[in-house]
């Protein structure tokens, strides 16, 4: 098994230093701020959390990975949700501050390519998908699609969706400029749902109404974003997703955290179209 399936070491010090697990005073309530490829699933988290903690409320919103990064910074949030791991010049503006940064695995993802229903393409390289969103290659014609012009589609800068397909797939190279930012997964989705022509990314758990591209390796091996090539690591757009808190934090926000790694919170994680960082006994 691989150490996706581990407990991480700063949750596992908290828990046997007796910090977690606490029960919530009565009326308590936990805010968790960032990631929108976490914030449905999050919120599914939150249901299941309450119906065994009645006196909790839980209040979840996106807005991002840097949005929600920059709230747990400034001390208006709790927890932070993040699809991209923190950045140092974050963990450092943290923890001057003599806090502890703890950061929590709670499922992972494939980052889908996403295309209309009707393409006709099989797979697309690596390198191929870096040229489509560098604007290099600008017409489906080039790759053995139809002759019309290829339209992209992005989740905006703050997102941690797309600096992670900037580092991995652009490798950090500009995205072109015609590309079209959008706030928010589903508006990737809806956006290339209705268009032809259309290209765009996001986690696979919010992949509906469209068709996910496989990514054809370099030795010619074609590999979709599902649950064998996710958590084995071949699939070379798998991530993991993260919540952050700093410590020492209100023992409602550590005992959440600590039933988002429990086998109830990874069960949901795989209803939901993603992938149990632990798998659950």
């Amino acid at each position: 098994m691989n150490g996706w399936h581990l407990l991480p070491a700063a949750l596992l010090v908290l828990a046997c230093s007796g910090r977690y697990g606490g029960a919530p005073g009565a009326g308590a309530r936990i805010t968790i701020r960032g990631s929108d490829t976490l914030v449905v699933l999050m919120q599914r988290w939150a249901e299941a959390y309450t119906t065994s903690q009645p006196d909790v409320v839980v209040e979840v919103s996106g807005g991002g990975t840097g949005t929600g990064i920059a709230a747990l910074m400034n001390g208006t949030t709790d927890l932070a949700m993040a699809s991209r791991p923190i950045a140092p010049e974050e963990r450092a503006r943290i923890e001057g501050s003599g806090a502890k940064l703890v950061e929590i695995p709670v499922a992972l993802d494939a980052v889908a390519i996403y295309v209309h229903e009707s393409n006709p393409l099989s797979a697309l390289t690596l390198d191929a998908l870096r040229g489509v969103f560098a604007g290099k290659i600008r017409r489906w014609s080039e790759l053995g699609g139809a002759d019309r012009p290829i339209v992209l589609y992005s989740r905006e800068s703050s997102s941690g969706t797309y600096a992670f397909f900037k580092e991995h797939v652009l490798q950090k190279c500009d995205f072109a400029p015609e590309t079209q930012s959008l706030p928010g997964t589903a508006a990737v989705v809806q956006a290339v749902a209705r268009d032809p022509a259309a290209i765009g990314y996001g986690g696979i758990a919010r992949a509906r109404g469209v068709k996910v591209l496989p990514l054809r390796l370099a030795d010619g091996s074609v590999v979709a974003p599902d649950h064998e090539a996710a958590t084995t690591g071949r699939y070379p757009l798998t991530r993991p997703l993260f919540v952050y808190l700093r410590a020492p934090a209100n023992p409602e926000a550590e005992g959440f955290a600590r039933f988002l790694v429990g086998p109830e919170a990874q069960a949901l994680a795989e209803e939901a179209g993603f992938f149990a960082w632990r798998s659950p006994p």
